[in-house]
């Protein structure tokens, strides 16, 4: 297998979860999820039946997030959302604030905690009930130019 599929645990509707392999670049077709599972065997999951696809650093026991709200304003550059699920849970996360890299089947965040086990979370519009920008962080200032000083004196013939 290319060492370029991403390690990933799926958690769906049902509390159930599914470990295994996706590649990053186009792991959605037609509304469907592609799994290599650790059996290695290719698996379509329903995006509905999904609560979150979980990119980790490892296999693990759990794959639940320790902590799942930013604990200060966030430093890193992008879109503060926070993400209500159908079932009441609450998330938080960074998402890039650039429309080009928009999914439309749903949405790619970077956890509050970046040094857990959870690197990104695949969120599909269908678990959602909303989301919410709390800020736009970063981003680039540009300075108006201002007029030049009638007072400041030429120099060098300018």
């Amino acid at each position: 297998m290319p060492s370029t599929h991403k390690k990933v645990i799926v958690r769906k509707m049902d509390r159930d979860s599914v470990s295994g392999y996706v590649a990053p670049s186009n792991y959605v077709h037609e509304g469907k999820l592609e799994l290599l599972n650790t059996a290695g065997n290719v698996v379509a999951i329903d995006l509905k039946d999904i609560k979150g696809v979980y990119f980790v650093r490892e296999f693990s026991d759990s794959e639940s997030l320790t902590r799942k709200t930013f604990t200060s304003r966030p430093r890193t550059e992008g879109l503060w959302v926070r993400l209500k699920f159908k079932d009441n849970e609450v998330l938080e996360g960074m998402m890039p604030n650039d429309l080009t890299q928009a999914i439309t089947e749903g949405f790619l965040i970077n956890p509050p905690d970046l040094r857990s086990n959870t690197q990104r979370i695949f969120v599909p519009r269908s678990a959602l009930a909303s989301l919410s920008v709390l800020a736009v962080i970063g981003g680039t200032h540009r300075r108006r130019k201002t007029a030049a000083d009638v007072r400041q004196v030429p120099l060098f013939g300018e």
